[in-house]
């Protein structure tokens, strides 16, 4: 028994100095327990919080909703060509819009009153910065006063001015065509030549005006970019180019050359009866789903058809002699000058 003591004395001291070791260790598993628990619990309240934003988010207050729903009735967004679109898909949509457009305007023809290529070569030069019904509303009285180029050229100019007055700009379109009426008289024997080259020599000529009598008067095909045809080839990104000689260039590309005139009617037509510039009416517009810029204009199919204009919106066209195909189609002639 003796000698077993110092044993127990061994074994009591070991205990002692083992318990400390034992008890820091169950509180550093406390701890970590600790830390642990309140991980957990930053992370759920995370989770809610990310929940409850995204709920926000996606699901507006009734109130918000109603409000939205009576400012603005909701769109339909039509399709948009992808923006890496392939040369191959470019001229394909194109075609198409082409094809489209020749369907809504059957009927479409240069919209200025003519009855030879004079008459057409004049009222085109007479179309700079106004309207075609201005200009369909002044030529009567000054073909009925000179109706060659001769007679034209001999004129006296406060008197032509005095006719183009409604025109706008009238002293240099009387300068323009006296100008060309001297030149056809002098160097083609008072008869309008049918040559690109030949055209745009004369006073107040250049490649649109001469594309409109080639293309009009004598078949020849040709593009004719004026404002509507530059605003709407940009919209259907058909070219970026800004400069007319260049967007002619890039749109002929795109298409065979014998339905050129055809589709600048249609596109002139368009711009000036559905695409306008300010604001379009793309609600009743028949080639929204391959316009690239649908959405700019009112979507709204009751408000764009108020947007329509000429015999779309009902209303008298452009012509006061309009072909027979126009008239047979519904299309309204325009009123002369001075009618009520």
């Amino acid at each position: 028994m003796k000698k077993s003591a110092p044993a127990k004395k061994a074994t009591a001291a070991t205990a002692r100095k083992s318990a400390p070791a034992k008890k820091s260790t169950a509180k550093k598993t406390t701890a970590k327990t600790a830390r642990k628990t309140a991980a957990k619990k930053a992370t759920a309240k995370s989770a809610v919080v990310r929940k409850a934003t995204v709920k926000k988010a996606e699901i507006a207050p009734k109130k918000a909703t109603a409000a939205v729903e009576k400012a603005a009735p909701a769109k339909t967004i039509a399709p948009k060509p992808p923006r890496a679109e392939s040369r191959v898909a470019l001229v394909r949509r194109a075609r198409r819009i082409n094809r489209e457009l020749a369907e809504v305007f059957p009927y479409a023809h240069p919209e200025l009153d003519f009855d030879n290529p004079f008459q057409l070569l004049v009222a085109t030069v007479l179309s700079a910065q106004t309207t075609d019904l201005r200009v369909n509303q002044t030529t009567p009285a000054l073909f009925a006063r000179y109706p060659t180029p001769e007679e034209l050229a001999a004129a006296n100019p406060e008197e032509v001015e005095e006719i183009l007055r409604p025109c706008g700009f009238f002293r240099a379109k009387t300068r323009s065509v006296m100008g060309l009426s001297k030149a056809l008289t002098e160097e083609f024997g008072g008869e309008v030549p049918g040559r690109l080259e030949d055209l745009v020599k004369l006073p107040g000529v250049g490649r649109k005006t001469a594309f409109v009598v080639l293309g009009n008067a004598f078949g020849h095909p040709g593009i004719t970019v004026d404002t509507h045809f530059q605003r709407l080839v940009r919209r259907w990104q058909w070219t970026e180019e800004t400069d007319p000689d260049k967007i002619e260039a890039a749109v002929g590309a795109l298409f065979p050359k014998s339905e050129w005139t055809d589709l600048s009617h249609h596109v002139i037509w368009h711009g000036r009866r559905i695409c306008h510039a300010r604001k379009p009416a793309c609600g009743a517009c028949p080639i929204a789903p391959l316009c690239p810029a649908y959405g700019e204009g009112e979507t709204d199919p009751e408000k764009a058809r108020k947007l329509l204009k000429y015999e779309k919106g009902g209303l008298p066209g452009q012509r006061l002699n309009p072909p027979q195909a126009y008239l047979d189609a519904g299309g309204k002639p325009a009123p002369p000058l001075g009618a009520g």
